[in-house]
């Protein structure tokens, strides 16, 4: 009767306090109808029948700011808990969000609530990538200043991703163009240069005639282009600030071993390393015996024969014989086009102390080596080739190894070295150029430092002083930020606005106090990228990067997550800093990074004209033709492709749109059921996943609804009523729950190794088939459809958390529960995440195995792990079940065909 009396109340309370929730009038037939608009039980204690868009908008409103809550009390610090960081790659701020942001960010959060749930501490943060050269070219075009552009898209794309209801740690927010941000970015650039790994030289580099930069060799495409502008890139020669990543080739390349399947990346990654079999060797350069003060690096593939080199080698092509070098008319002097030139210059090498010619090669460019602009030694006793140069030259080949009767080789001539087999040359030689700091680090011939110096206002300006004096100083670190000056205009032309503000460029030197000017070089924002997700454990931090307590308890990063475009050069650079900082004992693990995850694209369809390439806006195409589009004006037939989703290519779609037209959930399910995460998503919602997703949606709905109907109907529940047969029904529910969380399925494994999330929906679909065909009895009297229908809201929660949460307040509602393993007071991102009841595990493996009549799905049947890849007992068993009594009984069986890589059995009959 309580019971009762409070349902009347709250159906009043409805009533009295939902009056401006009409819907309005409706005229049918001449007559006036009332129709009320449908709310929701968290709101009136009242369960919905059925699943209606009206439903589903209310079910999203009402639990949208108790879900983000729910995740932040969660994520509150709690040492007792097993940490658990999860990151997504943080987008650049242009303004709106893309559909390839919700995949990413979609499966970002989906894991998240996976482990809050599993009790971990889960650190999701989000950030921005916020310098760069967008920003600024759009400041020009509207007339703007970056920054205000800039933080008026951060403030939108936040808003869409509030309004997607993704549970982001917010407090963690870091935005790489703020001054507390890239004062640790400028930070770590002087740690670099003290380290002598950040330097500056006259470089070829790649010409942005458009954006007026400098481009990485990453940033060109294949054909010659900016990746960013489409223009065609030049060749031109300025001094350029660049990062020693090579000297830790080596290290990165070994490391990869210890990570576990990157999807690919980490061959990508290795292949773009290359080989680390030689090293540079630093040596300076001198014109009749009086140093220039130029100093160049030299590879070679044999460290251990470094005494018996003869010369060093550059190409025509090299920097020396080009742009503004003092060294150029002394080396054109002596240069003969199509010959081997020996030249007046010579090269010390710093770590022997032996002074050797630089030679200028006939060839264009030097065999096995991608880089043109590399000098090579020249060592006539490990290289034909190297001891015919020498010999046309006249110049001198000391021989260095002497090998032995036993088939070893030993070092002579070598200096302290002298003696050791060629082993323990390499390692000593190499160990004391790293130790003197002039080479020695193992490296491949084609991996290049990387280029970090832009030619453009809106980024992180390089920390750095020159002075005439002094030369080049960095900038006393008590000193930073370095704060990029306010501008008047911005106007794209001419020079960068930092060479033009004359307050900010001229300044004091740092050692001498006289007068210099400021570097006006800013930094290339994969700078920016390689550090943010340690500044994400201790975003606030005034003085330091990060604390290293916290760092240490959060890195590396459990999970990442992002696409593959970013595969080489991001990851490259941010496992790059991630070995600098634990060097420099900032932080105790090398590699940022344990697992990756990479996504694929969103795609849409695009329609070109193919004789220009004209793409069409969807509007501009006639579909009424059959299969074959064309245009709607001229009727001419139309390229149809799929490609990344883009405005040029009018292909895109509005996330907000897609959202208010199928809700949160939809898409949110539809994204993780419509491929596997590494796996492009055609968008089409006429022929994919999201009317399933929809029928799901609306099953689990009434699934709940049938049991509150039953429940409720005012019998009591009694297991011991269920017949033999009922309680087999009960049992199979059982069984199919447990099975959904047992190995062999890997629903958990799902969320935790391969991240098949589609596999995962699948399976939980299963589920929700087998709860579906529950008989009324099974429902009332059964505590098995009572727990796998909790435990299957459960499992769905993470993916589709607002009708999850829903769901399990429909369970709560439930009158005489036989389950008491759940918290029902408490809601279902709360819960447990459920595991496998131990009576399971002592039964013998048992597997789902599908079947198929004439290759048409019509159930599964149970069985032992052990006999599920045996054909003959498969199909003995399946024909003796109540499946295929059904089906098959009375048929003549024309042949039946076991799977060899999925549980499943077909069997093809005569009709």
């Amino acid at each position: 009767m309580q019971s009762v009396l409070m349902r009347l109340e709250s159906c009043s309370f409805c009533l009295k306090k939902r009056l401006s929730n009409w819907a309005g009038l409706l005229r049918r037939d001449g007559k006036l109808l009332v129709e009320t608009r449908c709310t929701i039980y968290s709101e009136t204690g009242r369960w919905e029948k059925d699943y209606r868009a009206e439903t589903r908008k209310r079910v999203e409103q009402w639990w949208q700011p108790k879900i983000k809550e729910q995740s932040r009390c969660a994520s509150e610090t709690d040492k007792t808990k097993s940490k658990f960081y999860i990151l997504s790659m943080f987008p650049y701020p242009s303004g709106k969000l893309h559909l390839g942001h919700v995949r990413v960010y979609t499966i970002c959060d989906t894991i998240a609530h996976f482990q809050r749930m599993r009790g971990k501490q889960v650190l999701n943060p989000m950030g921005w990538d916020a310098f760069g050269l967008p920003a600024e070219n759009a400041a020009i075009e509207r007339g703007l200043d970056p920054e205000e552009w800039t933080k008026s898209n951060i403030t939108h794309m936040r808003k869409q991703l509030h309004s997607l209801s993704l549970c982001f740690d917010w407090e963690q927010e870091v935005t790489t163009c703020q001054p507390d941000y890239y004062i640790w970015t400028q930070y770590l650039f002087i740690k670099l240069y003290e380290a002598g790994l950040a330097y500056q030289k006259e470089a070829l580099v790649n010409w942005d005639p458009v954006d007026q930069t400098v481009l990485a060799d990453e940033q060109v495409d294949e054909r010659g282009y900016s990746w960013r502008s489409g223009a065609r890139v030049e060749q031109k020669y300025l001094k350029q600030w660049f990062i020693k990543t090579t000297n830790y080739a080596k290290p990165l390349l070994d490391a990869l071993a210890d990570l576990p399947k990157w999807y690919g990346v980490k061959r990508m990654q290795a292949n773009w390393i290359g080989e680390c079999t030689g090293c540079y060797f630093d040596f300076q350069l001198k014109v009749d015996g009086k140093d220039t003060g130029e100093k160049l690096s030299a590879y070679t593939f044999k460290p251990e024969a470094v005494y018996g080199a003869s010369y060093l080698s550059i190409l025509p092509s090299h920097r020396l014989l080009h742009g503004n070098s003092d060294l150029k008319k002394v080396l054109l002097k002596d240069f003969k086009s199509g010959r081997d030139s020996l030249t007046s210059l010579t090269a010390e090498n710093l770590l022997t102390g032996q002074e050797i010619p630089v030679v200028i090669s006939a060839k264009p460019e030097f065999e096995g080596y991608l880089d043109t602009k590399i000098a090579l030694e020249g060592i006539p006793t490990v290289n034909i080739e190297d001891a015919s140069v020498a010999k046309n030259l006249g110049l001198q080949c000391l021989e260095v190894i002497e090998a032995l009767p036993d088939g070893t080789e030993k070092l002579i001539n070598s200096g302290e070295f002298t003696g050791l087999d060629r082993t323990e040359a390499f390692n000593a030689i190499t160990t004391q150029a790293r130790n003197k700091r002039v080479g020695g680090y193992l490296t491949s011939s084609k991996l290049r430092d990387w280029l970090i110096s832009r030619q453009r206002y809106w980024g992180t300006p390089i920390p750095i002083i020159h002075c005439q004096s002094c030369g080049t100083v960095p900038v006393p670190l008590e000193h930073l930020p370095v704060l990029l000056p306010k501008v008047a205009s911005f106007s794209g032309k001419g020079a960068s606005p930092l060479t033009t503000t004359l307050d900010w460029l001229n300044c004091t030197c740092p050692k001498c106090k006289g007068p210099a000017r400021r570097e006006t070089d800013t930094m290339d924002t994969f700078v920016d990228s390689a550090w943010y997700y340690f500044r994400y454990t201790d975003p606030h931090n005034t003085e330091r990067p990060f604390d290293r307590g916290l760092a240490d308890h959060w890195m590396p990063v459990d999970l990442y997550i992002g696409g593959k475009e970013h595969a080489v050069m991001h990851l490259y650079y941010a496992r790059f800093l991630g070995h600098f900082c634990s060097n420099q004992n900032m932080v105790k693990h090398r590699e940022p990074f344990y697992k990756l995850l990479v996504q694929g694209l969103i795609k849409g369809q695009t329609f070109q004209l193919a004789g220009t390439g004209q793409y069409l806006k969807r509007d501009d195409v006639d579909f009424t033709g059959g299969s074959e589009p064309t245009h709607a004006g001229t009727k001419e037939k139309l390229e149809i492709t799929w490609e990344k989703m883009s405005k040029s290519k009018h292909n895109g779609m509005d996330p907000e749109e897609v959202v208010a037209q199928y809700g949160i959930d939809t898409v949110r399910l539809y994204i993780l059921y419509a491929a596997p995460p590494e796996q492009d998503i055609l968008w089409d919602v006429k022929t994919d996943a999201i009317p399933g997703v929809l029928r799901w949606q609306a099953r689990l709905w009434a699934l709940v609804t049938k049991l509150i109907s039953v429940r409720d109907a005012g019998t009591v529940p009694n297991p011991d009523l269920l017949s033999i047969k009922e309680k087999a029904e009960a049992k199979k529910i059982w069984g199919n729950k447990n099975h959904a969380l047992t190995q062999h399925c890997k629903v958990t494994i799902h969320f935790t190794e391969d991240f098949l999330l589609n596999a995962a929906i699948s399976r939980l679909m299963g589920l929700s088939n087998t709860l579906s065909q529950a008989s009324q009895r099974v429902i009332l009297h059964s505590a098995e459809f009572e727990d796998g229908l909790a435990a299957l809201c459960i499992m769905v929660a993470p993916m589709a958390p607002h009708l999850a949460s829903e769901l399990w307040k429909g369970l709560s509602l439930v009158q005489n529960k036989l389950v008491s393993r759940y918290h029902w007071d408490d809601d279902v991102l709360l819960q447990v995440w459920p595991d496998v009841d131990p009576e399971y595990l002592q039964q013998p493996d048992m597997v789902e195995i599908a079947v198929r009549i004439n290759n048409k799905a019509c159930g599964t049947v149970s069985m032992p792990q052990q006999v599920a890849k045996n054909a003959e007992k498969v199909r003995e068993l399946v024909l003796q079940s109540d499946l295929g009594i059904k089906h098959l009984k009375g048929y003549t069986i024309k042949k039946s065909f076991l799977s060899p890589r999925t549980a499943l059995i077909n069997f093809l009959i005569e009709e």
